[in-house]
């Protein structure tokens, strides 16, 4: 089993753990917690019901590569003040504390997600799925 196998299932363990302590929690949570973050059913991508000429179209964008980041907020600043900062200095964000970070694939939003640790590294749960209509929207 490789490295990444193991990190995968590291990831895994984590998540089941910590879905388990959640539902351990107390049920006063329970319904604000289901009110906060939805379930996303997606359908099953199977190549089976595919023709070989979509096959082969599937087969040349799963390999495209892009690139995903989080983002926590942004700013604003001059560029005098952009050259005053060092080590320590503190640059306000338009995010209140504990609203939910942004997941933009080449830079456009496509969900929002909060900050989870496991095994010293940071990761995204997902909470809310932005829509393929409402990302099209904000592309007009």
């Amino acid at each position: 089993m490789s490295n990444k196998d193991n990190e995968m299932d590291d990831w895994e363990a984590a998540m089941a753990e910590q879905a388990a302590s959640e539902d351990g929690e107390g049920e006063e949570n329970t319904n604000a917690d289901e009110e906060a973050v939805r379930t996303a059913e997606l359908e099953e991508l199977s190549a089976e019901n595919l023709d070989d000429d979509d096959k082969r179209k599937l087969d040349a964008i799963l390999d495209i590569p892009v690139t995903i980041s989080m983002e926590v907020g942004r700013s604003q600043i001059s560029i005098r003040n952009l050259l005053q900062l060092n080590q320590g200095s503190v640059v306000e964000l338009e995010r209140v504390a504990g609203e939910p970070l942004d997941v933009l694939v080449n830079g456009t939003l496509i969900a929002h997600g909060e900050v989870v640790v496991v095994n010293d590294k940071f990761g995204i749960r997902l909470t809310d799925v932005i829509s393929q209509i409402e990302r099209i929207r904000k592309l007009r």
